[in-house]
């Protein structure tokens, strides 16, 4: 019971690494970019909660109804105005920018934040559980399997089922053709950093809850969320989430082994998938 109860935990855990992924992969997808500051705007969107909940009163999960549209805006307009002019060929210019993105929003909330570590107070969801069967499930664990299974279905649905995902789908198979069919691919780009930041606030969110944060997490939120895209393989939504399950899977396996191989057993896990599918389990895009 003890290994089988690491691995629904692993799994549970998986849904949190595939929220981290699925903006990385909408994103990727999408226009080819390669945001290194991912990981920090997950941080970001943490801090923005806590402001909230901290000067409305809200519960976590209802500042959400205020954090995701925020990051919205602020991918839309971080695109416009500023990615949207590092694209082309060369992927060097995106990635330095993001880069450079990265070392000011860690150096800014490090600014208005301090570096003590902080957490959202969810009250009794943090630690509510339900026992089926001789095995216990964390509320909060598997709220956030189901809200990672939502994201990814709702942006699944989009893609195939929308004119704006007709749209994004135009312009990641050809830009110029898009254009001169009347998409002003800008504003798609602009729209899907938006949506793409709009999941990593329910990431953020739902982290802060789960444990305590700082200004210099974001690089491991983005390790985490680079692997599940590799390991699912590029461009394909569903299997970012089985990248994160085998993710999170590895994880507990490993901790369970040897409390200090979590983190190493994770990405030994990577390493291994990648040197038996160099272009991960389910790739869409070569």
């Amino acid at each position: 019971m003890d290994w089988l109860n690491a691995i629904v935990q692993g799994t549970l855990l998986g849904g949190l690494y595939a929220l981290f992924a699925a903006g990385l992969s909408l994103i990727f997808g999408v226009m080819r970019l390669v945001n290194i500051a991912h990981g920090d705007m997950i941080i970001l969107a943490a801090y923005l909660g806590l402001t909230v909940t901290t000067a409305t009163g809200l519960h976590p999960l209802l500042a959400l109804v205020l954090v995701v549209p925020t990051m919205g805006v602020i991918g839309y307009v971080l695109q416009r105005g500023l990615l949207n002019q590092t694209l082309g060929d060369d992927l060097l210019p995106p990635l330095l920018v993001t880069f450079g993105l990265s070392v000011i929003i860690q150096n800014g909330l490090l600014e208005v934040y301090s570096a003590d570590p902080q957490k959202m107070d969810a009250g009794a969801l943090e630690t509510a559980s339900v026992a089926v069967g001789g095995l216990n499930f964390g509320v909060l664990p598997v709220l956030t399997f189901a809200v990672a299974v939502a994201v990814i279905w709702g942006l699944q649905w989009t893609f195939y089922h929308t004119a704006l995902g007709r749209a994004f789908r135009a312009v990641s198979d050809n830009q110029d053709i898009a254009q001169l069919m009347g998409l002003n691919r800008r504003h798609i780009f602009g729209v899907a950093m938006a949506l793409a930041l709009g999941v990593t606030a329910i990431a953020g969110i739902l982290l802060g809850i789960r444990t305590s944060f700082d200004p210099s997490i974001g690089g491991g939120r983005l390790i985490f969320g680079f692997e599940a895209v590799i390991i699912g393989g590029l461009g394909n939504l569903w299997g970012t989430l089985v990248g994160g399950v085998i993710l999170g899977v590895a994880q507990t396996v490993g901790a369970k082994i040897d409390p200090g191989w979590q983190i190493l057993s994770g990405h030994l896990a990577f390493l291994l998938i990648l040197a038996i599918r160099p272009n991960g389990l389910f790739p869409r895009i070569s």
